[in-house]
């Protein structure tokens, strides 16, 4: 399965304003763009972490972090899960 690359520009200011190295930025830009894909529905937790280079557990541990629900199931989703488990 081929690989794709997302690359976009940024200055030296923006390392400097965030005290950040290229790599934590990389790694933290990766990290938001994998979580706000995930929260929103578009990705799974499986490859949001694949993405974001984090095993499935620590990426959905890392969620609440920067307040990012663990579950992306709209509510009435939750609800019915939710239900079916206490009946289970």
């Amino acid at each position: 399965m081929p690989q794709h690359s997302l690359i976009f520009q940024y200055g030296d200011d923006i390392l400097f304003s965030l005290g950040m190295s290229v790599d934590d930025f990389a790694r933290e830009a990766r990290f938001l763009l994998s979580s706000k894909l995930y929260e929103i529905g578009k990705l799974t937790s499986g490859q949001a972490a694949k993405i974001c280079g984090k095993s499935r557990v620590d990426f959905l541990l890392s969620l609440p972090g920067i307040g990012v629900s663990i579950s992306n199931l709209p509510p009435e989703n939750a609800d019915a899960e939710i239900g079916f488990m206490n009946h289970a």
